[in-house]
């Protein structure tokens, strides 16, 4: 089945709710044909918002420009626009079979019967629901019905698939397991899609780029290994995975970042930081007493989380620290041992007077 890649952009996009909220703030983004890209951020952040300007469910402010290919659609009803929409809890037609379910946006729109049972067919065979046409969806898993969502969306040919937070709804464990199916039925749909998440790992695993959203603003856009590795924003920091926080501090060398009675080299980029961030898998923890380079840390909790142990350090000049570490580190909870980090592990860290983080410069 052939499916339109179609480049979607965002310019100037703005939301003002009737009671002066602003639920988005005027955004530029852009949508490559094909690509899946996924709007990040916590609840409240614009991310829902931004979704719904794109599917026509909310008029934006005026000035707002949203072109699907070389269409403006900015002002045209949902109904025109040409989009597929999976929700959080799919939305399936209970009474309906599986073959009814995904053919029924082409049964509304007059679809000759013969075409209907051919599509539906490629369908099947696409998301792997053969020999389950006849079912309905409470006789299917959670990953079946989900299947039945997708198709059902992309059944009528959509310019551009919206994916509004479709595993929210379900437990750990089967998240997991259908969020690895649905990134490979995207894969092989290659649709443009927007995806709405609050979940980094759900985010990583699915988009070709992510769209961080803080305060109704887009921050930084990028594929997920450089928005962890090398982020632009603190925010973009702190919300994709975890960061600890280091003093710069008054004393000792103006170029140096005291770690546990150690002063580690400062890159000259980042010396006219006060504060500096660095991941907790980036944080080195040895035998007591290695030599120079290493700080000295006291261990307050051992973690044993599987794949990895989480220790909590205490610092003589430092908050306590957060290290990620081999599942057989031999650490335990009260043993003196040794601290480094490589200084181009860092990420810059600046502060506004009220004490909240902004974008580093």
């Amino acid at each position: 089945m052939q499916l339109e890649r179609t480049r979607v952009d965002i310019a100037h996009c703005a939301k003002t709710y009737a009671d002066g909220t602003r639920g988005l703030q005027p955004t530029d983004l852009t949508v490559e044909p094909g690509e899946v890209l996924a709007l990040l951020g916590p609840s409240g952040c614009g991310k829902t918002t931004l979704l719904r300007l794109v599917a026509g469910l909310e008029a934006p402010d005026a000035g707002s420009r949203i072109t699907f290919g070389s269409t403006e659609v900015t002002h045209i009803p949902i109904e025109q626009r040409g989009v597929g929409m999976v929700f959080q809890h799919y939305a399936l037609f209970p009474q309906m079979s599986v073959e009814a379910n995904i053919g029924y946006g082409l049964k509304i729109r007059g679809v000759a019967e013969d075409e209907r049972r051919r599509t539906v067919g490629e369908l099947v065979d696409l998301v792997r629901l053969n020999g389950l046409e006849k079912k309905r969806p409470a006789e299917l898993s959670g990953g079946q019905r989900q299947r039945v969502a997708l198709a059902r969306a992309v059944a009528v040919r959509p310019r551009v698939l919206l994916l509004d937070e479709p595993l929210t709804a379900l437990d750990a464990k089967l998240k997991e397991s259908l969020r690895d199916e649905l990134a490979e039925l995207l894969r092989r749909l290659h649709i443009t899609a927007i995806h709405v998440t609050h979940d980094q790992q759900e985010a990583l695993a699915l988009a070709d780029r992510l769209a961080v959203m803080h305060a109704g603003r887009v921050v930084q856009v990028g594929d997920g290994e450089t928005l962890y590795r090398t982020p632009a924003h603190p925010f973009v920091a702190q919300f994709l995975g975890r960061v600890n926080r280091l003093e710069r501090g008054k004393t000792g060398p103006a170029d140096g970042l005291p770690l546990g009675g150690w002063h580690l080299p400062c890159p000259p980029a980042l010396q006219g930081h006060a504060a500096l961030l660095v991941r907790p898998e980036d944080v080195e923890v040895g035998p007591a007493n290695p030599g120079q380079g290493w700080g000295q840390a006291e261990v307050l909790r051992r973690s044993f989380l599987g794949d990895r142990v989480q220790l909590t350090l205490a610092l003589a000049d430092q908050a306590p620290l957060c290290a990620d570490v081999a599942r057989d580190h031999p650490a335990r909870t009260g043993d003196t041992v040794a601290v480094r980090i490589a200084p181009g592990r860092l990420m810059p860290c600046l502060e506004a007077a009220n004490g909240t983080m902004e974008p580093s410069p």
